[in-house]
């Protein structure tokens, strides 16, 4: 399979308005499919689906729309710890059929099950525009990642089941060893609610890839349009192999002690406490967590209008809440003001609205508490005396209460207000002086987190010197954020951003474990007795 059947890039943007042309224009003629003041009558209902079958409860979780107070979207099933007990146990049943097909079978049904999956394209993004409360066209790109995420996993078969003999070394081990790889058995993936659909195709493609069986665990807050997608997917695979749970979190304990592994994307604490349930059976996780990734601009950084775009939708996108966002930005001193400049510029340019509304770019929040956080920590600011600058109108109308926060910029806090020290995850970036690299890089590994980082530099042997200092998964030279996440590469975090790795071979290997089978071999064995 050629990547290019797949329009691979680094950049879904690229994607979108490029060779996928008919989608894009789609995009721009879409409508709105659910009415923004849907009823929950009115609105998208979603189920359970275990081991085959469709399932619905009494008790519901209602999807609030956090851009329109009091409006609900929809509502989603809230499994039982009985529902949640017969998933897990769908996905057990499943497991020895599906790991005894070749990785090439394994890919061919995968393969027949995404297609059509860009048909509700449309349809799926309103959904996830008005549970989540990102812009249009970010939930449509939200989908468009997980089916190139999918396609990507797809080009790994052949490696799947790659193995390596160790020779017989004479005299001295006269065994020669096959290292080979086996799948783990049902495992959980759970996601988050800022980017759902293309998170999940991280790792689900590749656990189910390598011969795992799978349950899917979607988020809360924002389970209506991800429950959508998974479910017709898994309508076209073998019963069992791939389950949707939706639900509250009390009930989900057995998705983290009976199962083989978790893979769970969320917050620090959010990934503590998986690890703390996981522990009591040894279940295996993946955490890909927070981050407090850090932006380094050198004195000879490139400032024009492509690379203050990509700056500022490295902070801004999905009004900040993106794990892999800028979250400090260190400006050698002599460029501060050209930064502060040409962020100003577009903020200024910034529409603060409902997210299906058209020419809105900056939606609200997702949640009314992460509202009051990002405000509290902009207020700490200006109460210690920052250089704080707000841009933007709020929304008033229907939409007046709604989860929305004018952008800002703090300009050379103190390190040690919570703006800097802490995980915004909203609309506000400090933006923070120094005058030599040196500074630059320990002010940049100076927190908690280790998840993304960037330089920007006109000189390569100074982002290569600078990137490697940085003590993070991920580096970008020149750019930053998930728009420009390579797709192949593999991804996650260090410190307490996380653990393990997810896309690439090594999201593969991420849902297998090792077996090692020695072979006696008789004339060097019986080289080493004489």
């Amino acid at each position: 399979m050629d990547a290019s059947e797949w329009n691979i890039a680094p950049d879904p943007r690229a994607i979108a308005f490029g060779s996928a042309q008919a989608d894009t224009e789609r995009w721009t003629r879409m409508s709105g499919t659910i009415e923004a003041d849907s009823t929950v009558a009115q609105g998208v209902r979603t189920g359970l689906y275990i081991g085959g079958e469709e399932r619905f409860t009494d008790e519901v979780l209602r999807v609030a729309d956090p851009g329109k107070p009091g409006v609900i979207v929809g509502e989603a099933a809230s499994a039982s710890p009985r529902d949640v007990a017969d998933a897990v146990a769908a996905a057990k049943a499943a497991y020895p059929a599906w790991a005894a097909l070749t990785p090439q079978a394994r890919a061919d049904q995968m393969a027949a099950a995404l297609v059509g999956i860009a048909e509700a394209r449309d349809e799926d993004a309103a959904i996830l525009s008005q549970e989540n409360g990102k812009v249009r066209f970010e939930a449509w790109v939200d989908s468009l990642v997980f089916e190139i995420r999918w396609n990507l996993a797809l080009m790994l078969k052949d490696e799947v089941d790659a193995s390596h003999t160790l020779p017989v070394v004479p005299g001295a081990i006269p065994v020669s060893t096959e290292v080979a790889y086996q799948p783990l058995g049902a495992v959980t993936i759970i996601v988050p609610f800022n980017w759902p659909i293309a998170i999940l195709a991280a790792s689900l493609p590749h656990a189910l890839l390598a011969g795992n069986t799978a349950i899917v665990k979607v988020p809360p807050t924002t389970p209506l349009a991800t429950a959508r997608v998974v479910q017709r997917i898994a309508e076209k695979l073998p019963a069992g192999v791939l389950n949707v749970i939706s639900g509250k979190d009390e009930h989900m304990a057995a998705l983290i002690t009976d199962v083989a592994k978790v893979c769970f994307t969320g917050s620090v604490n959010g990934g503590k406490r998986i690890m703390q349930m996981a522990s009591q059976s040894l279940t295996r996780v993946t955490l890909e967590l927070g981050g407090n990734d850090a932006a380094v601009f050198l004195e000879d950084a490139i400032l024009d209008d492509a690379h203050l775009d990509r700056l500022y939708a490295a902070i801004y996108d999905t009004t900040g809440q993106i794990c892999m966002n800028a979250k400090r930005v260190f400006v050698h001193r002599s460029r501060l003001n050209e930064v502060v400049d040409g962020l100003a510029a577009r903020l200024d340019k910034a529409v603060i609205g409902y997210g299906l509304d058209e020419g809105t770019t900056m939606g609200p929040l997702h949640s009314a508490a992460q509202k009051a956080f990002v405000a509290e920590i902009i207020q700490e600011a200006k109460d210690a005396g920052a250089d704080v600058r707000e841009y933007g109108q709020l929304p008033g109308g229907d939409l007046a209460g709604g989860n929305f926060l004018r952008p800002a910029i703090v300009i050379d806090p103190d390190p040690s207000l919570r703006v800097v020290t802490q995980e915004q995850f909203g609309p506000v970036i400090p933006l923070i002086p120094f005058d030599t690299e040196d500074e630059a890089v320990r002010l940049a590994n100076d927190t908690w987190g280790g998840l993304c980082g960037s330089v920007w530099t006109a000189n390569p042997d100074a982002a290569h010197r600078v990137g490697s200092k940085l003590v993070c998964g991920y580096v970008w030279v020149n750019d930053h954020g998930a728009t420009r996440l390579d797709l192949r590469a593999p991804f996650g975090g260090m410190k307490q951003s996380g653990i393990g790795r997810e896309q690439g071979i090594e999201g593969i290997r991420a849902f297998q474990d090792t077996r090692s089978i020695a072979t006696i071999d008789p004339d060097a064995l019986n080289a080493m007795n004489h």
